[in-house]
């Protein structure tokens, strides 16, 4: 028999919410209610190196290809720095992961960059060249690797 948590999410997610609301704990199916918070959580940590390797792509574009600057890019950069800015407010215990997020971050941040600008990935640092606080800082802009 299935669930009703397999067969309409959206209906176990209003259910458990009315039961927890109306303090019937006993009824609600707790081990999958732990299993979704984690599930945010993750997301939340997904949605950081998202945004974090689009801003590093972006740097190394800048970086790498500065004949190639454009509003496009800057604006890319600008808006990036900004959602990271909110997102890290919103979950402030992420910042305790930025060393690693960045890392991981920087890996993908690389094969797209090889990839849009045709260079070859050996020409980018191994290591991401900035700290976060330099990536996420407005006034900071590579200069050019040439």
């Amino acid at each position: 028999m299935t669930s009703l948590y397999e067969a309409d999410f959206y209906a176990w997610a209003n259910q458990q919410a009315a039961l927890l609301r109306s303090g019937k704990l006993s009824a609600a199916d707790i081990a999958h209610i732990a299993e979704e918070i984690e599930s945010i959580g993750k997301s939340e940590k997904r949605e950081l190196v998202s945004r974090l390797t689009v801003l590093l792509l972006h740097l190394l574009k800048w970086q790498f290809q500065p004949g190639l600057r454009g509003n496009s890019w800057r604006y890319t950069i600008r808006v990036q720095r900004r959602d990271l800015a909110r997102h890290l407010d919103d979950n402030p215990s992420l910042r305790g992961q930025l060393t690693a997020v960045l890392a991981d971050a920087y890996g993908s941040a690389i094969l797209l960059a090889a990839g849009e600008t045709g260079l070859p990935e050996a020409i980018f640092p191994v290591e991401c060249p900035w700290s976060y606080q330099q990536a996420a800082d407005p006034d900071f802009w590579p200069e050019s690797a040439n």
